[in-house]
């Protein structure tokens, strides 16, 4: 069974939505998403706009990557893209680590369409990006 970590910050919209399709492209992946300084819960836009494209990600929470130090992953994918943030290195037993890298969508601006319209856009890129990877890396 392939088994993928999803690595961000705050493990509260990018790697949580990741999470949410590469479980939806197979459910039989092993998929887990951690931050290195976790949100208290995840972002309640990030559930709004995945449940639209009938994902529900309600009952995922925010976790720390210290609890997958020991464990072994095929792939590890780091998500956070802002020059402000750092992304995380994942210092366990990893086959290939890669990054595939988005805009903070929690970081948006303006009226509540403006900011839901930031977070379709990540969630459609995110779900392009981590199908593209599906195929070329785990269904190859």
């Amino acid at each position: 069974m392939t088994s993928v970590l999803i690595l961000c910050t705050g493990n509260s919209c990018r790697s949580q939505m990741a999470e949410g399709f590469l479980k939806s492209f197979d459910d039989t992946l092993e998929v887990y998403s951690a931050g290195t300084n976790p949100s208290d819960k995840v972002h309640p836009k990030a559930v709004q706009v995945m449940k639209e494209v009938g994902i529900d990600i309600s009952v995922g929470y925010p976790k720390d990557v210290s609890q997958f130090l020991n464990k072994s992953f095929d792939y590890v994918v780091t998500v956070c893209d802002n020059a402000k943030e750092t992304c995380p290195v994942f210092l366990g037993d990893v086959r290939e680590q890669l990054h595939i890298g988005f805009e903070d969508p929690a970081e948006a601006t303006g009226s509540e369409e403006e900011v839901l319209s930031v977070f379709r856009r990540v969630r459609d890129e995110i779900k392009r990006d981590f199908y593209d990877f599906f195929f070329k890396k785990i269904k190859q």
